[in-house]
């Protein structure tokens, strides 16, 4: 039951002719008794907080970057009106810097018997789970001089996803695919290693690939067209350790191998292959399989939402082992991991073989651009200094891919920005190879 600033001013402002002329208990009780008796009457005109019904409705999910509206209802089933500040508290995540205030609170008039509804407009900052802590309520009387508060709880969660900001690719990248099926209007045969049909010679057409029986039995010369397989099986392995956790710009590396990921599952899928994700550092963070390709991305969306980087090492004879039960068959294991030296030749290269021996892999990983400008930085000591280090740190990422590659690994090694599309080209590389 607090007072309120109104209050606090009426009195202050009466006491103080009593102070200057009369000083005396009987001047400040003649002077507050009539105040106290007014907060008395207000305190008691003022609606009942804890009698409100709160229900809540709404948005349950947004992507990274965008904006989620959360509704409350409020009803007031008391006889009185209800003049209310109301704070809808939610973690700090949820709003960009310096919004808080603005978005969280409101003021509310809810005439009696009846109902409003507010909305929070939530923007978050990081991906997961944010869920809403309680709701604050302060009641004010007519006058506005002494208030009823209370607060509720009302649960709700809204999934902040991944924001796919690599999706602009995908159409440059399907019209590759479809390329190489062989399905546009220009002058060139399917790729790949699945025979689609037979048509007749144009010129400009591979003579390796005439069909001479069929040619036998009938008047025209034909030709054989592929296409690139289908239905081969992709895996997805994020590290979650403790290297993915190493921030690129405003956002940890693990978020950039989740944009890759999500651009190259999407572009599977198109292509009649079936994606699997497998999240792992010490323990299995989380797997989707199985999923139809109407189902894929939200699925790999969700899974994605409440993954955050664990700083541990990554066991990569766990991962291994988690990869190869989950990829019975032949498989593209895809591993979104790191480059630096120390964990891949202390913990990924004994293991490799396993992996390689029945499975084409590709290793990903997220170089930082800031390194690359200090390797090129000059003009005093300190700069100097820089590029030297940066020129070690390239040389020693160059060659744990070397390392790799030598291992019949392909290796791709660019900045977040540039990481998506460089995996999505290196599996339109491997499909036009015929080596899925």
């Amino acid at each position: 039951m607090p007072l309120t600033g109104r209050a606090a001013l009426l009195a202050a402002l009466g006491s103080l002719p009593v102070g200057i002329w009369d000083p005396s208990w009987t001047g400040i009780l003649a002077v507050n008794a009539p105040l106290a008796v007014a907060c008395a009457c207000d305190f008691a005109l003022a609606a009942p907080v804890r009698r409100l019904g709160l229900t809540r409705s709404g948005d349950t999910s947004v992507r990274l970057g965008e904006t989620a509206d959360v509704t409350l209802t409020i009803t007031n089933p008391s006889p009185r009106p209800l003049r209310a500040h109301l704070r809808d508290a939610w973690p700090p995540s949820s709003w960009q810097p310096g919004t808080e205030m603005a978005s969280s609170r409101h003021k509310v008039t809810v005439p009696a018997g009846e109902r409003r509804r507010i909305t929070t407009r939530l923007r978050p900052t990081r991906r997961g789970d944010r869920q809403t802590d309680r709701v604050t309520i302060r009641s004010y009387g007519p006058l506005g001089l002494f208030s009823r508060q209370a607060t509720h709880k009302i649960p709700w969660t809204v999934r902040v996803l991944p924001p796919f900001t690599s999706r602009k690719h995908l159409p440059s990248k399907l019209a590759r695919l479809r390329e190489l099926d062989g399905r546009t209007s220009v002058l060139i045969r399917g790729q790949g290693t699945e025979f689609d049909s037979l048509r007749e010679y144009v010129p400009g057409d591979d003579t390796r690939s005439i069909d001479w029986r069929a040619t036998a039995r009938q008047s025209a010369v034909a030709v054989r067209t592929w296409r690139p397989e289908r239905d081969r099986h992709i895996l997805l392995v994020l590290d979650t350790g403790r290297t993915s956790a190493g921030r690129v710009g405003d956002a940890p590396r693990l978020d950039a191998s989740m944009d890759a990921a999500l651009l190259l599952a999407a572009l599977a899928s198109r292509a009649g292959d079936r994606v699997d994700l497998l999240a792992y550092d010490r323990r299995v963070r989380t797997l989707v399989q199985g999923r139809t390709a109407g189902d894929l991305l939200p699925s790999l969306v969700n899974a994605m939402a409440t993954l955050e980087p664990a700083l541990i090492e990554t066991d990569a004879r766990g991962l291994t082992a988690v990869a190869l039960r989950t990829a019975p068959r032949h498989s593209l294991i895809v591993l979104l991991t790191t480059l630096d030296a120390a964990p891949i030749e202390e913990g990924l290269l004994p293991v490799l073989s396993q992996l390689t021996q029945r499975h084409t892999v590709l290793l990903a990983s997220v170089a930082d651009p800031h390194i690359a400008q200090m390797a090129t930085a000059r003009g005093n000591t300190d700069a100097v200094y820089e590029a030297a280090a940066a020129a070690q740190t390239q040389s020693e990422r160059h060659h744990t891919a070397e390392q790799l590659r030598r291992h019949g690994v392909t290796v791709i090694d660019a900045t977040p920005e540039e990481l998506a599309p460089a995996l999505a080209d290196a599996y339109l590389a491997l499909k036009a190879a015929g080596r899925l």
